[in-house]
């Protein structure tokens, strides 16, 4: 049977966490643009959630803004979906199973706009939150009044137009508007295009007035992984637990974070935030954007390419290796934690180093260290050159864990060839695909010089870095010495070196 409203009182599992009928007839209060899984696994869970506690009690209409599929799925199935919740938390085993009923319904923008013009006029809408991806968050200048227009903000923009036209001065005018898109400052860059589109629509000066008066936009940062679909032997698996066929079924990981960047009045439309500490609201979310890109995201990167030339290939058997699971805790807790450059106290750095080890523990999501060198080179810059130099700055030495994640980078840049626009490199008779956009750097540095020319052609290149890391005392030169290491003894062998 499929899952669906029907069947909901024939499901009778104890490890199966089930909605009430009554939330079923609960008012539509979110408009969310976008049908992906992070969305229905964060910003949903959230909701559902609270629904279910009796705290936020409404429902979401989702956007299927892309012209990709229908929405046969959602329709057949009322929208209802599985979350399964696997992973560790506090370092123990998590297993969840909760039926969704967040969403209301879903309607595609290329069939039905009418349907979402007609939604714009509701006094109980209350929020809209986004993830069309990066790509989404782009000014296109085209009219409004199209059905639909074609990009994003032109939808948010005729939306808070038809808002405008019907309840103006109401109290129940303003709308919460969220952008969670992996992009800097998400919901003030989706601010300044709508804007933008107003003036290139020529809308009267008494809607922007309106707007800016009624409207927030916030800024969020989203952080939970959510895989997504099981592939059809895990999917067929837990559905034969389950009881019933769900083709919207997801998997997402314990550990769950929606930062959001208001005031008091966003924290009030957000109420279902009562329902679970993962939801923050507060002025300045900064902190957490630091931890997450520093601890998390900057331990990935430079345990990624020690991990490649190891020959291991998720993060879950990286974490099973004793090697690379002590060179992850102690690059993270000694080094990074210590050096993140923005005020946060090490206690709390340290709190979120353990939920990072947890989540890279995970047994249930298979996380490709290969997938986590693309632009290597780019998330080097951005995640840990800024540590590096603060770390200088506090303790005036070269930090050993990051130079080794260093010497281990440039070992996996180190370019043999290029075929039909791809590039590769080697180590240790293993060949492997290099995806980043400082290949073609790499490979001229590489061609035709030594291993002590291409280190200093590199180390040396401030213009690359847009840093001296010569004038960061002892650095390139221990670099240079981990390097050799490697080249002589073997990755694992000088890894263990360096955990003694």
């Amino acid at each position: 049977m499929i899952l669906s409203k029907e069947i909901l009182r024939d499901i009778a599992d104890q490890h199966l966490i089930i909605p009430a009928e009554d939330l079923f007839s609960l008012p539509e209060k979110v408009l969310q643009f976008g049908t992906g899984v992070l969305l229905r696994g964060l910003p949903d869970y959230f909701i559902d959630k609270a629904n279910r506690n009796g705290i936020f009690n409404g429902r979401v209409v989702v956007v299927k803004s892309t012209g990709n599929g229908d929405t046969a799925d959602f329709d057949k199935q009322d929208s209802l979906y599985t979350l399964g919740i696997r992973g560790i938390a506090d370092g123990k085993n998590v297993e969840e199973n909760i039926i969704s009923s967040a969403i209301s319904r879903v309607v595609s923008a290329e069939t039905n706009w009418p349907d979402i013009i007609a939604l714009a006029k509701e006094p109980e809408l209350k929020i809209v939150v986004s993830n069309t991806t990066e790509v989404g968050i782009q000014l296109v200048n085209e009219d409004i009044h199209q059905s639909p227009p074609k990009s994003f903000p032109a939808k948010l923009l005729a939306v808070l137009y038809e808002r405008y036209q019907t309840l103006q001065d109401s109290d129940d005018a303003g709308l919460v508007i969220i952008a969670t898109e992996l992009i800097p400052e998400n919901g003030k860059k989706l601010e300044s295009i709508v804007y933008e589109l107003a003036a290139y629509n020529q809308l009267d000066e008494g809607f922007l007035s309106w707007s800016r008066a009624k409207n927030i936009f916030c800024n969020s940062l989203v952080d939970r992984i959510v895989p997504g679909k099981p592939d059809a032997d895990k999917l067929a698996e837990l559905q034969a637990d389950l009881g019933y066929e769900d083709q919207l079924l997801i998997l997402a990981e314990p550990y769950r974070l929606w930062a959001v960047e208001g005031n008091d009045k966003v924290a009030a439309a957000l109420s279902f935030m009562q329902a679970d500490a993962g939801l923050i609201v507060k002025p300045d979310i900064e902190i957490y954007r630091e931890l997450k890109v520093r601890l998390l995201n900057g331990t990935h990167t430079l345990t990624s390419g020690i991990a490649v030339l190891s020959g291991i290939e998720t993060v879950k058997n990286g974490m099973d290796d004793p090697e690379i699971h002590q060179y992850v805790e102690e690059v993270m807790r000694t080094e990074i934690a210590k050096a993140i450059p923005y005020a946060v106290a090490e206690e709390e750095a340290i709190a979120f180093s353990n939920t990072v080890i947890d989540r890279f523990a995970n047994p249930h999501i298979k996380h490709l260290w290969l997938s986590i060198t693309m632009q290597y080179t780019m998330k080097l810059k951005i995640r840990i050159l800024p540590v590096l130099i603060n770390y200088y700055q506090l303790y005036q030495q070269a930090p050993e864990y990051i130079v080794f994640g260093f010497a281990a980078y440039l070992h996996f840049m180190r370019i043999d060839k290029e075929e039909a626009g791809k590039y590769y490199g080697s180590y240790q008779g293993e060949t492997y695909v290099v995806t980043d956009d400082s290949a073609a750097y790499f490979l001229e540095k590489t061609q035709g010089n030594t291993v002590a020319d291409y280190l200093d052609a590199v180390l040396s290149d401030s213009a690359f870095w847009t840093a001296d890391l010569n004038s960061l005392p002892g650095f390139t030169d221990a670099v240079k010495v981990q390097y050799s290491t490697i080249l002589e003894k073997g990755i694992a062998n000088a890894l263990a070196d360096l955990n003694k």
